[in-house]
């Protein structure tokens, strides 16, 4: 069913949400949802313009993250943690920033890429053995979700035969984010203590025995004689988990879902290979992984002659502002992987602008290298895919893969 209301907890807004965010672009660019107290909803406003977006998300000074990043005013508390880096202000955020940066260097990302490549074979011929045993393999349960969390875990030092321990975790932030980091959600509370437990111990053991992974480059990182804390490098470990994971899996799903969907766009990459990159930034475009996040106002604020009041939650509608016309022109709906792509909002922007971005981009290439390698026509079974469900993200559950290539080599 599709639907042109624009309503985040719907199941229909939730399977295709764009009809919704078109009529929003064109009659509501500043909307205000009203409460729905049955489902627990407060009411917020949303911006669906990308123009609107853009400002807004690098006005840090009106549009405030220390309130959390959902639409709901108390959620920083329900968490029952303290407020990480993507839930504060400069001057905070920046140092934060600036010290975590200092370690988690393109550097220390692209020197993971053979390893990668070498998970990233294995996982194809998990793919490829269902098929040979007449199964259904399924391309996000069976490739793209495992290859976020292996490069997680390989970055922060967790040893393979702790690693049976570390995906549960993993699994259950995940999930937590996807609801939103809604307390009446958070069922895998446990193993985020359980998690934080696990690396602070890990922190405490590396600042005596450092070693090669990113938690000992962020106990070195300094600027001034400024260190990051135990807490800071906790909260980086709960972000990269938190904002990393599914997002990135999403992003490498949703390129074959819509290679299927555009079949000319698939035979163009598979006769230039070298652009690739640039299809994952339309992919990433065409599909946000994070739909929607939301930011504080601090000061009454007015957007296309309707005025926010001062401390309103204000959703910011990445999925909308992607498919913006005024940005993109008339195609914008449609996938072009040779498109120029000077500014988008996969990633936000402003202060706030992924600070792992460089890891999504590594991990989603050397996926789709290896991919059309050994399967050129890989393609899915929409009939029998599972959507997530979230007001928040915008992904998959399940998504059965079709026509594997028989007997593939996957590379040398």
């Amino acid at each position: 069913m599709i639907t042109s209301v624009y309503d985040p907890l719907d199941e229909s807004f939730q399977l295709d949400p764009y009809p919704a965010y078109r009529r929003l672009r064109q009659d509501e660019p500043v909307h205000y949802h009203e409460p729905v107290p049955a489902h627990g909803e407060p009411g917020f406003w949303a911006l669906s313009r990308f123009e609107d977006i853009w400002q807004a998300v690098r006005d840090h000074g009106t549009f405030s993250s220390a309130s959390g990043l959902t639409y709901h005013h108390d959620e920083i508390a329900k968490l029952g943690l303290a407020p990480t880096m993507v839930m504060m202000d400069p001057p905070q955020h920046r140092r934060l920033r600036a010290l975590i940066s200092k370690a988690f260097t393109p550097r220390r990302v692209a020197m993971l890429e053979d390893r990668l490549r070498a998970f990233v074979r294995t996982r194809l011929t998990v793919l490829e053995s269902k098929a040979a045993d007449g199964a259904t393999p399924n391309l996000h349960v069976d490739f793209s979700s495992p290859l976020p969390s292996f490069v997680v875990a390989h970055l922060l030092g967790v040893p393979q035969q702790e690693r049976d321990r570390f995906d549960p975790w993993v699994s259950a932030i995940v999930s937590l984010t996807q609801g939103g980091l809604r307390a009446d959600q958070m069922s895998g509370n446990d193993a985020v203590q359980q998690m934080f437990e696990y690396f602070g111990r890990l922190i405490t053991i590396r600042r005596t025995e450092p070693g090669e992974d990113l938690i000992s480059a962020l106990i070195a990182a300094e600027i001034d004689g400024d260190h990051l804390s135990d807490w800071d490098i906790l909260g980086f470990c709960f972000n990269i988990v938190a904002g990393g994971n599914d997002t990135t899996s999403n992003l490498i799903s949703h390129g074959v879902v819509l290679l299927d969907r555009f079949p000319r766009q698939r035979d163009m990459l598979l006769t230039n290979r070298d652009i690739i990159p640039n299809a994952l930034v339309e992919f990433l475009r065409m599909e946000s992984s994070v739909q929607a996040l939301a930011r504080t106002t601090t000061r009454p604020v007015k957007i296309c002659g309707t005025e926010i009041p001062e401390g309103e939650k204000v959703m910011m509608l990445y999925g909308s502002g992607n498919h913006d016309e005024r940005e993109f022109g008339d195609t914008a709906e449609e996938l072009d992987i040779t498109r120029d792509i000077p500014r988008h909002l996969g990633f936000s922007n402003g202060v706030h602008f992924c600070i792992g971005s460089h890891l999504a981009w590594l991990q989603a290439r050397v996926a789709y290298e290896e991919l059309l390698a050994a399967h050129p026509n890989i393609g899915v079974d929409l009939d029998h895919a599972q959507r997530l469900r979230s007001a928040f993200t915008r992904g998959w559950h399940s998504l059965p893969a079709v026509n594997l290539t028989t007997g593939a080599a996957t590379g040398s």
